[in-house]
């Protein structure tokens, strides 16, 4: 009995000996896919590229995997390049999902590359064609290569042009705890003025501390090191408290000053003459004004300065011109555009649509009025500061559910009727971009 023991186990260990050189011996073949990636989302037939954006998802590509005739992760590469033949290219971001987005400002790389740009002075185009492709594959090496079908992409960088008034935008910028948390988004910008060697800008601080710095970056950045005025060259960062100011740069004498500046609307026709905050103007360098989206009702109204009645106009006789002190102007319900033109004395109010936030993260949806964004350029809207609660938000026009966007997906990119956008209770720079059909909530 013992014999014959052994030798069945002699048998099996023989038998089990073999199944693993047999497995061992056993290989998967890859093959190289017989049809190219195929890209399933739609595409605009123009990207608008701009800098105030370059943060924002340009476009998200999508495609059906191709079939390497395994069951195998693959691995995804986005190039872009400007040429279709690929002959040089950038690669733009890996995945091993079925999709990938990518930045305007990746876009803005290659179109520079591509001899765009957006400078009125000089003869090189603004508008081009880029190309992208998914290169697939499998394997530590990159084994079994595909590609996608190349993608082309026309793309218009606007031209930075003057305002109405001759004002631009500058590449300066203001930047620190008091204002952007030291560059997690872009610097509030510089605009120049009828001074040549004077910059000005109008920033919503908070408490905190901040520097001016060119481009975007720290290569030449001021502060202020003994706190007399002037800026010094990499100098010591300068203390803000909260509140809606005008900064004014000298570029050639580097002298600097940071003053409340604040015009608002108050008045029965809005906030019950001061209850709750003025409605705050935005300053837009392309007409040299001051704009403010917003939802009045019947009653009156004046404009006022840094939310005191030191300065304060109003409309005697009701011309569209401004009074020192002059009468209460009347409104009707509505949603307007109030534009102030302190160069000429004048004012405009004008029924407009208005986008708004909406959602459990602001007002309990509606149940208090909406915040009402301000168009400061076209297309452009605006809320600086915003503060939001922990929930959602979404945004819709004239406090009405019949054109509202959220976010589905979480991308960046609204969407019509879209999901409800989840916030985190905070103060929040908000831009709501319709040119691009994107939105940023820069806390």
């Amino acid at each position: 009995m013992k014999k014959i023991t052994i030798l069945a186990l002699l048998i099996l260990a023989s038998v089990g000996f073999n199944s693993c050189t047999d497995d061992d011996k056993f290989e998967f073949i890859a093959q190289t896919p017989q049809e190219s990636i195929q890209f399933v989302n739609s595409f605009q037939d123009e990207y608008i590229l701009t800098s105030l954006a370059s943060k924002n998802l340009a476009e998200r590509f999508v495609w059906v995997s191709p079939d390497f005739g395994v069951a195998t992760i693959v691995n995804y590469e986005m190039q872009g390049s400007i040429t279709e033949t690929f002959d040089v290219f950038s690669a733009l971001g890996t995945t091993t999902k079925n999709e990938i987005g990518i930045t305007i400002n990746q876009m803005m790389s290659l179109a520079s590359e591509a001899g765009l740009d957006n400078d009125p002075t000089t003869e090189e185009p603004n508008v081009g064609t880029l190309y992208f492709r998914i290169k697939a594959s499998i394997g530590t090496q990159g084994e079994s290569e595909s590609f996608s079908q190349v993608q082309s992409l026309n793309v218009n960088i606007p031209e930075i042009v003057a305002g109405g008034n001759g004002f631009a935008i500058t590449t300066w910028g203001v930047v620190g705890s008091g204002y952007n948390n030291w560059g997690a988004y872009l610097d509030s910008p510089f605009y120049t003025t009828s001074d040549a060697d004077v910059l000005v800008a109008y920033a919503t601080l908070l408490d905190g501390e901040i520097k001016f710095r060119d481009d975007n970056a720290w290569a030449l950045n001021y502060g202020d090191t003994g706190v007399d005025g002037i800026l010094d060259n990499g100098g010591d960062n300068i203390a803000v408290t909260a509140g809606t100011y005008k900064i004014t740069f000298n570029t050639n004498t580097l002298a600097y000053s940071i003053e409340p500046f604040l015009w608002g609307i108050v008045g029965s026709g809005y906030n019950n003459w001061g209850a709750t905050p003025d409605a705050k103007f935005y300053y837009d360098y392309t007409t040299d004004t001051f704009k403010v989206g917003v939802k009045l009702i019947d009653g009156e109204i004046k404009f006022r300065f840094n939310a005191d009645w030191g300065v304060n106009f109003g409309d005697t006789g009701a011309d569209g011109t401004l009074d020192d002190g002059g009468d209460n102007i009347a409104v009707t319900a509505g949603f307007y555009t109030v534009t102030l033109d302190l160069n000429n004395n004048e004012y405009t109010i004008t029924e407009a649509d208005i986008w708004g936030i909406v959602g459990s993260g602001y007002n309990n949806w509606g149940a208090t009025p909406d915040f009402s964004l301000t168009e400061v350029n076209p297309g452009i809207w605006i809320g600086d500061v915003v503060t939001l609660l922990d929930g959602e938000i979404k945004f819709r026009l004239n406090e009405d559910w019949g054109f509202n966007f959220g976010d589905t997906g979480a991308d960046g990119t609204i969407d019509d009727g879209g999901d409800n956008i989840a916030v985190t209770a905070g103060s929040y720079r908000i831009v709501l971009d319709m040119n691009n059909g994107t939105y940023l909530l820069n806390q």
